[in-house]
């Protein structure tokens, strides 16, 4: 009676558990339907889910009308280079959080925490301005600075909480046998993290790619990655579903491609440590 009752249950979950999924998944498997249908077959009501005349001609046009691999290597540079630096400046903080805590360390943890809060257009304006005054306005390095900036926080929390589950005996050991600081992090402490690291990486990635907000108003053509690519198919005449949605595909499928590839080593990271 209790496995009937285990095993119903377990059905049950994983039922619910692939109704979660879909609903989280039907909207990406949308943009991607609509991107193969004409503009008619896009707006057509009621929507036309399989049943509608296939066509490339969405992905040809945009193809025609924006350099795709521009926008494809500014996304590239710029949410590798603001994880990088992000990664750079935040495994040392959260060691010395972790490591060598003071009687502030929560309230700076949490104070950090909370500038991801604040409304960004609170601060376009002023940021706006000192980009024109530095000649950052419209480049790579100004959008790098920025995004890392942006993610710091989450990067910096994420390590904390890996790190912490590090016993800290095991850098003592190291300390005594003569590493250096640099040595410690980079030869004991970093090894043993690197399931969290790729994680945090993996995520820092993805936010910084899906970032819109500050790629629209900071960049106007130059520095351009994927998320004005998107928006530029957008006009005063109207949106073009169709083409939207090619536009769309074209610049989730990097990320999307990758987020499946690394799923495994993005779990394990996100499980580090919670497993005793």
């Amino acid at each position: 009676m209790a496995r009937s009752i285990t095993n119903k249950q377990k059905t049950i979950n994983t039922a619910f558990a692939w109704g979660i999924g879909l609903i989280i998944f039907f909207p990406i498997l949308w943009t991607i339907l609509t991107s193969f249908k004409s503009e008619a077959d896009a707006i057509a009501f009621p929507p036309k889910f399989l049943f509608f005349d296939w066509t490339l001609e969405n992905y040809a046009v945009v193809q025609e009308r924006s350099d795709y691999m521009r926008f494809l290597w500014n996304s590239i540079i710029i949410a590798g280079g603001s994880t990088l630096l992000g990664i750079l400046i935040a495994v040392p903080a959260a060691w010395s959080m972790a490591f060598v805590p003071s009687r502030r360390t929560k309230d700076i943890l949490m104070w950090m925490l909370s500038t991801k809060m604040l409304p960004a257009v609170g601060v376009l304006y002023p940021m706006y301005l000192i980009f024109i005054k530095m000649g950052l306005l419209d480049t790579r390095i100004g959008l790098v600075i920025v995004l890392m900036l942006i993610n710091l926080p989450i990067i910096i929390w994420m390590l904390y909480t890996y790190f912490k589950e590090i016993p800290a005996e095991i850098l003592e050991a190291a300390r005594m046998d003569g590493a250096s600081l640099g040595k410690e992090i980079i030869y004991v402490l970093t090894p043993m993290a690197i399931p969290g690291i790729a994680s945090t990486i993996l995520l820092n990635v993805i936010l910084a790619w899906n970032e819109a907000f500050w790629t629209l108003n900071l960049t106007a053509a130059k520095a351009a990655p994927l998320t004005a690519f998107i928006a530029s198919y957008s006009s005063p005449e109207g949106l073009f579903y169709a083409k939207l949605s090619a536009a769309s595909t074209m610049a989730i499928a990097p990320i999307l491609i990758m987020g499946w590839f690394s799923q495994k080593q993005l779990v394990r990271g996100l499980t580090f440590g919670a497993v005793k």
